[in-house]
């Protein structure tokens, strides 16, 4: 009888400390996340938020959640350098678009456009915006849904409260 109570209680505290083991490292994240105001930009009513959060190898996973989408198209997501009011942005990234049935994305962003990899602390600290697109083709591409700067852009000063967006450089 003792010697079953010994392996049960071995048992028990090998589950214990295995169940501890794998909750410490089951996240992928650090904990660090910035999270940004996306504008309606457009006359479409489309608010939202963009979250980047640091993951634990220093990469970003980006969060777009927008509201006011229906649908089950895909809403073309970029990310551009300089701020929103930039005249014919470069694209800095191609994220996930957004899925309009939900107003949801996520993109896990190792690298940039042109291949350099991008850290979340770069990330955070670069000049750039995020514009969700109506389409990728036609006159619907340059119809900015929402939008929102990030970085080193949002703290640009805006006197009307409100910064205007440009169409992004047509390719």
């Amino acid at each position: 009888m003792q010697v079953m109570k010994k392996i049960i209680g071995m048992i028990l505290c090998g589950l214990i400390l295995f169940s501890c083991q794998e909750n410490e490292t089951t996240s992928e994240f650090t904990g660090n996340e910035s999270t940004y105001v996306l504008q309606p930009g457009s006359q479409y009513n489309t608010p939202g938020t963009l979250t980047i959060k640091e993951r634990r190898d220093g990469t970003s996973t980006l969060l777009v959640s927008i509201q006011g989408t229906s649908g089950n198209t895909k809403l073309p997501l970029h990310l551009h350098l300089g701020d929103l009011a930039t005249p014919g942005a470069n694209i800095a990234a191609l994220l996930n678009p957004v899925d309009s049935k939900t107003g949801m994305s996520e993109t896990l962003l190792t690298q940039l456009a042109d291949e350099t990899a991008i850290s979340y602390t770069e990330l955070i600290n670069i000049e750039a915006c995020v514009k969700v697109h109506l389409s990728d083709t036609g006159p619907e591409k340059d119809i900015i849904l929402a939008g929102g700067n990030i970085g080193q852009s949002v703290t640009k000063a805006v006197s009307s409260g409100r910064i205007g967006m440009e169409a992004c450089k047509s390719e």
